[in-house]
């Protein structure tokens, strides 16, 4: 004898199963791309072997305010559970290009997906080029040192 109505279902043992009930309101969440896109910029950020960050407009914009943008070179498509990243770097000369990637996958998505609940679906990692060392930043370098080594010097 079954009996069957919207939720309940009684099967041949009598014993009474429980459907999923799914709510639906109009309560949503709504996560700007930019917020996404801070998130994956700060994770990046920790990763070594990564010179900067590559972006058109971004970079535009970053050196008329003289402000830094945590976004540059990050594009971010979100969805209403999910999100697709794409991270545009320039790497250091010396690092090895596909443990540096990997390790911007792995703290992107984890970054994103524990700060917004989202599933991060992709994680794209675009090398746009590779920073050598100049012979001026080396010189550069080279007299901080010495100025540094001057100081103690004078102090001890």
């Amino acid at each position: 004898m079954d009996e069957n109505n919207e939720n309940n279902v009684i099967d041949d043992n009598n014993e009474e199963k429980v459907d999923e009930i799914v709510v639906e309101g109009n309560d949503t969440i709504k996560i700007a791309n930019e917020a996404v896109a801070t998130y994956a910029g700060i994770a990046v950020s920790e990763v070594s072997g990564v010179y900067g960050m590559s972006g058109g407009f971004a970079g535009l914009t970053e050196a008329l305010s003289g402000k830094k943008s945590l976004t540059k070179g990050i594009k971010v498509d979100v969805g209403e559970k999910d999100a697709k990243i794409d991270v545009s770097i320039i790497v250091e000369y010396g690092a090895r290009i596909p443990d540096v990637a990997f390790e911007i996958q792995t703290k992107v998505k984890k970054s994103v997906e524990n700060m917004t609940g989202l599933k991060v679906v992709e994680v794209n990692v675009h090398v746009q080029g590779v920073h050598a060392i100049t012979e001026k930043e080396d010189k550069s370098e080279k007299t901080e040192i010495e100025e540094q080594d001057d100081i103690n010097e004078t102090n001890e």
